[in-house]
């Protein structure tokens, strides 16, 4: 039987991410996940991509507060109640092809981001008054909510895929590499490699009802995970590495040849339930004509 190995929660966007035993289910993924986005001066999102640097700035949340660390930096609070939302001014921002009004999280938030990061920043927040859905293209007749996230809630990814890459790797004399590369949301333990990719729907057994996450697309992989997340830059020996490796087999026909990596799901059922690390999930695999 699978079940979950991981649970993860990346509250801003493209920063570290947070470990969790027990998270809350949401219709646009998992509890706080992408609530938070950095910003430039022209309110478009800023990831890993331009600034590695962002894998070092530490999310922690503490009751109803978040905490962000870095080394060399006061720590940054942010409270997460409904009276900090209501007294937020309005951002145009844009991520991706979406452009819309965010919650701007003030002065000393972007001072905190642009001092780090030596460029002018600002971090904002994901409004709940406004609506982000992910392509139906992919989610066909379900209307599925995303906060700041790339395009869909879930990024769910099976322990074994990993081994196999890594495996991979070693055969070429390159260091193993950790989870944390790709970022996953879900982990799962109990599946073949790659299993994920011909899977229908994850169903979640838990105490206040069942949850049905449905897989919708291929994750395709741009170069953060050639970076390394503890030293927030590649790896000088091999600064190409995972891709190089993963060009090799993981360039999918959907995508127009996009290496891929994981996958993406929405929320079918169970939106306010919790998930938590060790339950099981039954996977249900694709039959297609």
């Amino acid at each position: 039987m699978s079940s979950i190995s991981q649970l993860n929660v990346y509250p801003i966007k493209s920063c570290a991410g947070i470990s969790r035993d027990t998270v809350r289910l949401t219709p646009h993924g998992l509890e706080h996940d992408r609530d938070w986005m950095v910003v430039d001066a022209r309110g478009r999102f800023v990831t890993q991509r331009t600034h590695p640097r962002m894998a070092l700035v530490q999310p922690a949340l503490s009751g109803d507060r978040l905490e962000v660390r870095a080394a060399g930096m006061a720590t940054l609070t942010l409270g997460l109640d409904a009276v900090t939302l209501a007294g937020a001014p309005s951002l145009p921002v844009t991520v991706w092809g979406d452009t819309l009004t965010a919650l701007d999280a003030g002065d000393a938030a972007a001072r905190w981001f642009s001092d780090f990061l030596d460029t002018p920043l600002r971090l904002v927040r994901f409004d709940p008054g406004v609506a982000r859905t992910a392509s139906r293209k992919w989610t066909g007749d379900v209307t599925a909510n995303v906060h700041f996230a790339d395009g869909y809630p879930l990024l769910v990814i099976g322990e074994a895929s990993l081994a196999d890459l890594n495996a991979r790797l070693s055969g070429k004399g390159v260091d193993p590499i950790p989870m944390n590369r790709f970022r996953p949301n879900l982990v799962l333990t109990g599946i073949e490699a790659y299993e994920e990719d011909y899977a229908d729907t994850f169903g979640i057994g838990t105490p206040g009802g069942d949850v049905l996450l449905r897989v919708v697309k291929p994750c395709s992989r741009c170069p953060i995970p050639t970076i390394d997340q503890l030293r927030g830059a590649p790896d000088p020996r091999w600064p190409n590495e995972p891709t190089d490796t993963m060009s090799t087999y993981r360039a999918d026909s959907r995508l127009d040849g996009a290496l891929t990596f994981g996958q993406n799901a929405i929320v079918l059922a169970g939106a306010g339930q919790k998930l938590a690390v060790g339950q099981p999930v039954e996977v249900e695999l694709r039959f297609e004509a």
